[in-house]
């Protein structure tokens, strides 16, 4: 941790990393609002090693501050804050259109849906593994960035306006909703990614345990784009797709 100029931050100060952008072009700036400082320090360390900027902020009312004085890429959010907890805070978010990963303890399936319709872009469960963390805030990162439009993975192609899919150049037919689920798992490549959070995004609908209708859905992708290798089953989670 360093100290300048009397601002904190958990991997650069506020002058210091204006310094350092001025040389190296721009960085991926995190604030991580937890308060359990042990915790925060944590994860600000692991991203630090990945050369990603951090600010702590260890209360609500602590994130609302630095929300409204400085930009971020991405927000990591703890849901049980003292001051304002994460609902509040993720409303005082949205104008910003800053993405935001909710960390809790909540697990319950009721939880996950709620941060998710709060407008919450991803939902890790306490504890995780800080490879799990990392990958997520990559791909969180990954589909923010400009290069939006179009996706590709191999010699399949993704036009994520007009909807299209192409393999080796020829067109793919896709449902809507093979479509919605091939842009999450591209999206999210290299993360295992449970059945429900799956099929809550993708279906936007509660995960009552049945897992036919998405089973169904992986199959058929794994036909249409030849992925049976790349589309893998990962027992009692769900699926990740390597790429």
């Amino acid at each position: 941790m360093i100290v300048w100029d009397s601002i904190v931050f958990c991997g650069w100060t506020e002058r210091g990393l204006s310094i350092l952008k001025q040389e190296v072009g721009d960085l991926a700036d995190i604030l991580i609002v937890e308060d359990d400082e042990a915790i925060a320090d944590l994860i600000c360390m692991n991203l630090c090693a990945e050369n990603y900027h951090c600010v702590c902020a260890y209360d609500g009312m602590e994130g609302a501050d630095w929300i409204g004085k400085a930009r971020f890429d991405l927000i990591l959010l703890d849901i049980m804050l003292p001051k304002l907890d994460g609902y509040g805070l993720l409303e005082y978010i949205k104008p910003s259109r800053t993405p935001v990963i909710f960390l809790t303890a909540r697990g319950a399936v009721e939880e996950r849906i709620r941060g998710l319709k709060a407008g919450a872009d991803d939902y890790l469960v306490k504890p995780f593994q800080v490879g799990e963390l990392l990958a997520r805030v990559e791909a969180v990162l990954r589909r923010m960035g400009t290069g939006e439009r179009q996706l590709e993975l191999g010699d399949v192609a993704i036009d994520t306006e007009s909807r299209q899919v192409l393999k080796g150049g020829q067109p793919v037919t896709l449902t809507a909703k093979e479509f919605d689920l091939l842009l999450e798992l591209v999206r999210n490549r290299n993360v295992a990614l449970h059945r429900e959070q799956l099929y809550e995004k993708v279906w936007r609908e509660p995960f009552l345990g049945e897992t036919r209708t998405l089973d169904s859905h992986i199959q058929r992708l794994r036909r249409k784009l030849g992925w049976e290798e790349r589309i893998k089953t990962i027992f009692r989670i769900g699926y990740r797709l390597e790429g």
